[in-house]
């Protein structure tokens, strides 16, 4: 079993920005894939970013290519999502997810095995 739990979200105007983190316990997190995902209201949930589990592999969704990095530090059983440039488009609750799936890129929900509760996102015009 893995434990994530998400931090850093809250409200921001367009244009800043925000650093959500991962915080994962139980299993060595190093073995898994880490992605985030996102869900706004009324709307499914929807691939953001993923990483390899070695870090040094990463794939975006094309609206936040640009704009949003994915990292991990391993040795801090943590990952990251920066956020810049955020647009009102972006407000949702971010999830992060842990997979053992080596297919890459990771972007589909059924690839991941755990799931934080997920942060709140608000972007103000």
């Amino acid at each position: 079993q893995v434990q994530l739990v998400e931090s850093g979200g809250g409200l921001v105007q367009a244009g800043g920005s925000l650093r959500l983190s991962c915080a994962a316990s139980g299993r060595t997190f190093s073995f898994y894939a880490m992605g985030w995902f996102r869900q706004a209201p009324g709307k499914e949930r929807e691939f953001v970013a993923t990483i390899n589990w070695r870090g040094g592999l990463t794939y975006y969704t094309e609206s936040v290519k640009g704009r949003f990095a994915i990292s991990r530090d391993n040795a801090k059983n943590t990952g990251f999502l920066q956020m810049n440039s955020l647009k009102p488009e972006d407000t949702a609750v971010y999830y992060c997810a842990a997979a053992r799936s080596t297919a890459w890129p990771s972007i589909g929900r059924g690839l991941y095995d755990y799931w934080g509760q997920g942060t709140q996102v608000t972007v103000s015009s």
